[in-house]
């Protein structure tokens, strides 16, 4: 089951519109309404990207990160939003990051 706070998989698709790797995301929160779509925030492992006091930063270090399902330290990036369908989202990690 899905829930706001979750990191999923999902093909989050490219600046220029082409298909991207599966790659983690961060399910924000459920839309309102029938459909089962989220809001989801891309997770990057390409830490050249943060940007200092806008992003969110996932250290290795932190006592729960084994739980988040991360492979290494990855920036939560605020600005690379996208509402997707939730039949498109791979629950492969169920910790819950906002807790």
């Amino acid at each position: 089951m899905k829930q706001a706070g979750q990191i999923v998989l999902f093909k989050f698709p490219q600046a220029n519109l082409e298909q991207g790797k599966l790659r983690p995301d961060l399910l924000v929160s459920k839309l309102p309404g029938d459909y089962d779509d989220w809001l989801i925030c891309m997770i990057s492992s390409q830490m050249q990207h943060y940007i200092a006091d806008f992003d969110e930063i996932i250290q290795e270090s932190e006592p729960d990160f084994v739980e988040s399902g991360l492979k290494t330290a990855s920036v939560i990036r605020i600005g690379r939003l996208a509402v997707v369908d939730g039949h498109f989202l791979i629950v492969a990690m169920d910790r819950n990051i906002l807790a």
